[in-house]
């Protein structure tokens, strides 16, 4: 929670989200620099974008949807889809393209927990929290049994954890709140924490430079009742944020 509040407050990433353009960088607590790619959030769905949400299956969950291109794109589908991000800006930017999104954390109560048909951890999301198994034990709780998880990593065998803080120059740079723990995964260090927790991979793939990995939780219930997709998002009431505050009745 500390850190959701921490990327929340950090001023250069709400300004870069309302500008539209960077530089904007993760900054670990030894200087070490991650580029964000801030004009590609900004703008609308590329094709490979496009390409993961042709994989999506019914109720769409979009985690840390930033300023809600993925969630436009899928709201103008006629997809039920809902984002939820810690940043009032990122929400702000949602709802103005179109979609519906709240100021919530992942680990905060959510509508529809256990009724999502996918959820989605795109741009680095992988990483919320700082502890990849922790994530995938509340993704595995929102999702309904045999739902689908659709997750951005990095290239290559990584599997790093640190301390950031959002920073908008590469000097002497401005950041405000404290830093927060953060993840970077690839795709093999992902499958290994997903099989220790009872996921299993249903597809790897690799395009534009971004790599990608679907897993599918256990236990799929043919049983299991539908999800009400519609009620899943319609049932809590989307409001602008205000200051730190989430934006939806709980």
């Amino acid at each position: 929670m500390g850190g959701s509040v921490a990327w929340a407050a950090a001023d250069p990433y709400a300004a870069a989200l309302r500008t539209g353009r960077g530089p904007l960088f993760l900054r670990r607590t030894d200087g070490w620099l991650l580029p964000l790619e801030v004009e590609r959030w900004c703008a609308g769905a590329d094709q490979v974008d496009l390409e993961v949400l042709d994989r999506c299956e019914g109720a769409v969950l979009d985690v840390g949807c930033g300023p809600g291109r993925l969630v436009a794109e899928l709201a103008a589908r006629g997809r039920p889809v809902l984002g939820i991000d810690v940043s009032g800006a990122a929400v702000d930017h949602t709802i103005e393209l179109g979609g519906q999104a709240l100021r919530r954390s992942v680990f905060e109560p959510l509508p529809g927990e256990g009724r999502w048909d996918t959820v989605l951890l795109m741009d680095g999301n992988i990483g919320i929290g700082g502890e990849p198994s922790v994530l995938l034990e509340r993704v595995a709780a929102l999702l309904r049994p045999g739902g689908l998880l659709i997750a951005e990593t990095v290239p290559g065998h990584v599997d790093e954890r640190a301390r950031v803080q959002v920073v908008d120059t590469i000097g002497a740079a401005r950041a405000t709140g404290a830093p927060f723990p953060w993840a970077r995964l690839g795709t093999p260090a992902l499958l290994r924490y997903a099989r220790r927790a009872g996921w299993r991979s249903v597809g790897q793939w690799s395009a534009g430079g971004r790599c990608f990995a679907a897993l599918r939780t256990r236990h799929a219930s043919r049983t299991a009742e539908p999800p009400k997709s519609t009620a899943v998002i319609s049932s809590q009431r989307v409001r602008k944020p205000s200051g730190e505050r989430p934006v939806a009745d709980r």
